[in-house]
């Protein structure tokens, strides 16, 4: 299959522009040379800026959830709500503090970007939209509410992390099928991506 071409590669004029522009934004925001070289040594940096300019592809938007997070819970006492065949041992209060007070209701709502991504791709596109990643209170709080919402694809909550002794950051994401449901962590950091069914829990803020 030939491979598609831009106008823009034979209209320099409109070209120049477009480049103009971006280096402008970058000198705007206190960024310089090295900065823009970037774009020739980092790969991921291109691609990740294709994403968010090809909109077609990018995150679509589930209905929204309503939920109330008790923050006079302990982090025990909301998993044990959410009643999982499967806790990973590591989601402790000393990893994943709770902050907060009283009870709060939230809006939620899942975000699918229906492709593999990073973890930076994910949140950039939460931002551009509004919404901020859920944390692990949101998660656990989501988990108790919907508990069958995980037995169709993974649920990730990009809002909370804690770095293993390995030197991965873990982030907790729900998981299961009609054979049980988890509460798990998985590594998202560092280039490594999420794979295309997986859904980022947001609040919408």
């Amino acid at each position: 299959m030939a491979r598609k071409k831009s106008e823009f590669l034979s209209g320099l004029g409109t070209g120049y522009e477009m480049l103009k522009k971006l280096i402008d934004a970058v000198l705007a925001k206190g960024g310089g040379d090295e900065d823009l070289r970037r774009i020739l040594n980092e790969p991921e940096l291109v691609e990740s800026m294709a994403s968010l300019i090809v909109r077609k592809t990018v995150a679509a938007v589930a209905d929204s959830f309503s939920v109330t997070v008790d923050y006079s819970k302990s982090l025990a006492e909301m998993i044990a709500v959410g009643d999982y065949d499967f806790v990973n041992s590591d989601i402790t209060a000393e990893h994943f503090p709770i902050s907060g007070k009283g009870k709060v209701l939230r809006k939620l709502v899942l975000v699918h970007l229906g492709r593999e991504a990073t973890t930076d791709e994910a949140l950039v596109e939460m931002k551009l939209r509004g919404l901020k990643p859920a944390d692990i209170e949101g998660i656990l709080a989501f988990g108790a509410a919907y508990p069958d919402e995980q037995r169709k694809f993974p649920i990730v909550g990009l809002g909370s992390s804690w770095v293993s002794a390995d030197g991965y950051r873990r982030f907790p994401y729900l998981g299961g099928s009609d054979g049980g449901r988890e509460l798990d962590l998985d590594w998202g950091w560092g280039g490594i991506r999420w794979y295309g069914p997986c859904r980022f829990l947001a609040f919408c803020e």
